[in-house]
C-alpha cells in the first residue's frame, strides 16, 4: 500500500468486472454483452460526426439526448439526467441522493458495485436477505431507511418484481428515494417509469449497453421529478460538467429511433434464452426464472466452480460467484444462438 494514499483509500475494496479476455478465439458469456451489433443508425451517426464537431466541447446538457428520453417514456426532459453508463448514474445518486443517517437497503444477493458505492461515499446501507428462492422480500423494507436500491430484474439471479410490488414498495417509502435499477428490463419486463408521475421518491436508471448493444459507447440515464433529477445535475456539475462526449450523445439519439432494430434485438434474446434455458434443464441444470439478457444455473451434481473451470480450458467464459448462497451457479450471458450451442455441446461433454 502506498504512503500517499488518502484514509478512505486504504479501506475501499473496489468493484471487480467481468473478466475482458483478450484472446480472440473466445466463446465470450460472461459480461452480459448483446449478441447482436448496434443499430445501423448508430454506426451512421459516428461516422458521420464531424471534425467541427469533434474540436468544440459538447452539450453539457446533453438536450438532444434527453428530449429523444423523455419522448420514449412520455416525460419532461427536466425528468431525464444523462451520464457515462448507469453505473456513473448511480453513483452519483449515492452521493447526492442517498447519504443520510440512516442506512440505505439493498438485497443480500444484488450488483456488488452498491457496496462500493456505499464504502466509497461513507454511507450507511443494510442487506437485505433474499428469500429462499432468491426473490426480494418487499414487506423486508418497510422500516426507517436512508433510501433503497433495487435492480429489477436482479443481478444475478434475473428474477422480476412485478410492478405492483415496486408500487407497495414505493407506498411504504413515502420519505426516501427508492432506486429502481432497470439495466435487464427490456428484456421481460414493465418499467417502473410509468409509475414517475405518481412517486416523487422515485428514480428509475436504464443503461444503452445491453438491450441497445452500446456496452462500449457508455451511456446511462435516470429518470424521476425534476427534484431528483436537479439533485443529480448539483454532484455532476461538481465533478464534470461535461460527462457525455458528442459522439456518444448523437449516437445514443440515433440508437432510441431505431425501435424495429431494438425490439428485433430484445426478441432475439429472450428467443435464446428460452432456448437455453431449455437445453440446461435437459442436461440437468436449475435454472432461476430469469428476465434478463442472462440465466443463473447450478447443477445438483457438479460444482460451478469445476464446470467454471472446466469451460474456461475450452474457451468458454461464464461468471461464477465465490460467494455464499450462490456459489454452486454459474451466471451465463445469452450470447448469440451459435455461442450458446457451442456452450450446450461443452457441457454434454462434461457431464
Amino acid at each position: 500500500m502506498s504512503r500517499f494514499w488518502s484514509e478512505i483509500t486504504h479501506t475501499l475494496v473496489p468493484y471487480v468486472p467481468g473478466e475482458q479476455p483478450r484472446h480472440q478465439r473466445l466463446v465470450k458469456l460472461n459480461t452480459n454483452e448483446a449478441p447482436i451489433e448496434a443499430s445501423p443508425k448508430v454506426l451512421e451517426a459516428i461516422r458521420s460526426t464531424s471534425g467541427d464537431q469533434l474540436r468544440r466541447y459538447p452539450d453539457p446538457e446533453s438536450v438532444a439526448l434527453r428530449q429523444a428520453i423523455a419522448t420514449r417514456f412520455a416525460l419532461d426532459p427536466a425528468q431525464v439526467f444523462v451520464g457515462n453508463g448507469s453505473d456513473e448514474v448511480l453513483a452519483h445518486a449515492f452521493l447526492g441522493l442517498l447519504k443520510h443517517p440512516q442506512a440505505v437497503l439493498f438485497p443480500d444477493i444484488t450488483y456488488s458495485f452498491y457496496t462500493v458505492w456505499a464504502g466509497l461515499y461513507g454511507i450507511a446501507c443494510r442487506q437485505v436477505p433474499l428469500d429462499e428462492h432468491f426473490a426480494v422480500k418487499v414487506g423486508e423494507y418497510a422500516e426507517p431507511n436512508g433510501g433503497i436500491v433495487l435492480p429489477n430484474p436482479n443481478a444475478p439471479t434475473g428474477i422480476l418484481l412485478p410492478l405492483e410490488d415496486i408500487r407497495r414498495l414505493l407506498q411504504a417509502n413515502r420519505d426516501s428515494v427508492v432506486i429502481i435499477d432497470e439495466a435487464y428490463i427490456d428484456f421481460g419486463g414493465e418499467s417502473a417509469a410509468a409509475l414517475i408521475p405518481e412517486f416523487d421518491n422515485l428514480l428509475v436508471v436504464h443503461t444503452l449497453s445491453k438491450s441497445r448493444a452500446l456496452a462500449g459507447l457508455r451511456v446511462g440515464y435516470a429518470l424521476g421529478q425534476a427534484e431528483l433529477i436537479e439533485g443529480l445535475n448539483r454532484v455532476k456539475n461538481c465533478f464534470n460538467s461535461y460527462p457525455l462526449d458528442v459522439i456518444a450523445q448523437r449516437a445514443a439519439v440515433a440508437s432510441l429511433e431505431d425501435e424495429s432494430w431494438f425490439r428485433a434485438g430484445c426478441n432475439e434474446v429472450m428467443e435464446t434464452r428460452a432456448w437455453l434455458c431449455g437445453e440446461l434443464a435437459r442436461l440437468g441444470f436449475e435454472c432461476l426464472p430469469s428476465a434478463a439478457n442472462f440465466v443463473f444455473a447450478s447443477h445438483p451434481q457438479r460444482h460451478a466452480r469445476e464446470l467454471f473451470e472446466a469451460l474456461r480450458e475450452q474457451g468458454i467464459i461464464v461468471r461464477h460467484f465465490a460467494r455464499p448462497r450462490i456459489d454452486r451457479f454459474l451466471r451465463v450471458s445469452i450470447g448469440s444462438r451459435a455461442d450458446c450451442e457451442i456452450l450446450v455441446e461443452a457441457l454434454e461433454q462434461l457431464l
